[in-house]
């Protein structure tokens, strides 16, 4: 199959899956390894996470709104040294909180990540414990909390928990939405507040990335088409993905997530000893 043809179906599968709690990056493991592709470029670590731009782009102009009061919000507490009351600047820093933990496990453990979790195996494994661990979140009942509820030990958690997120299979969203669960929220609330911490988070691992591409660090040759198609793509169905999972959990349980997490561990893993 055609590399750009490649790329957009990974595109696809990275918008739909970053927001939707099923893992991005274990599908983008799994995708290439049902169809039998092996190009170099696909298959990296590093075109995985320049796919994130196109997410990023999608969480920025979905969020546009709230990021033009949070980012003023939280420079005018910095100056203030005061939060006065306003719960912009205090989300503002609730989400610099959240990133912390996910900042300092991806700085001291990308070579790890990038070398020794990125199996399909694995991933077959991770699909499982990350659905389990959303199950469980959700069958805890009706919460109401919103993120205005949220505190900063509760958002560090929340950030530890996004942080165990960067191994594939676990879901930054599933587990970042299930550790909200289980501090109180509600299904919306915590998707939100899940998409709003994922944005620096984001847009700091497609910078590195983006600098070992640049530098040539990441070992491979950048095809640059198929890197916007792939992006362009991301972007498209990331759009799509935020919005249908907002209305969803307004109404509904995380069950068909849960299912599907089970059913896509199972095909992969009879595939992978058929192997």
């Amino acid at each position: 199959m055609d590399t750009a043809l490649q790329a957009l179906v990974m595109g696809i599968v990275q918008g739909l899956t970053e927001f939707l709690p099923v893992s991005s990056s274990g599908h983008l493991i799994i995708v290439p390894f049902l169809f039998g592709w092996n190009d170099p470029f696909i298959d990296s670590l590093a075109f995985s996470v320049m796919l994130h731009i196109g997410t990023l782009l999608a969480l920025l102009i979905y969020f546009w709104a709230d990021w033009l009061r949070l980012i003023p919000a939280g420079f005018a507490a910095i100056r203030d040294r005061s939060f006065r009351g306003d719960p912009d600047r205090r989300l503002a820093w609730l989400l610099v909180a959240s990133t912390i933990p996910a900042a300092i496990v991806g700085f001291l453990f990308n070579d790890i990540i990038e070398s020794s979790v990125r199996e399909v195996g694995l991933v077959a494994v991770t699909l499982v414990v990350g659905g389990g661990i959303l199950w469980l979140a959700d069958r805890r009942g009706s919460r109401a909390k919103g993120v205005a509820d949220v505190s900063f030990p509760v958002a560090v958690g929340i950030g530890v928990a996004q942080a165990v997120a960067l191994v594939p299979g676990i879901s930054r969203s599933g587990i970042s939405i299930s550790a909200a669960r289980f501090a109180g929220l509600d299904r919306e609330a915590a998707a939100r507040f899940s998409f709003l911490m994922a944005t620096p988070v984001i847009a700091g691992a497609a910078v590195f990335e983006l600098r070992k591409l640049v530098t040539g660090e990441a070992g491979v040759d950048v095809s640059l088409e198929p890197l916007v198609v792939g992006m362009v793509a991301a972007f498209v169905s990331g759009m799509l993905a935020i919005g249908v999972l907002l209305r969803y959990v307004r109404t509904r349980s995380m069950n068909v997530f849960v299912w599907y997490r089970l059913v896509l561990a199972g095909i992969v893993l009879v595939a992978w000893l058929a192997r």
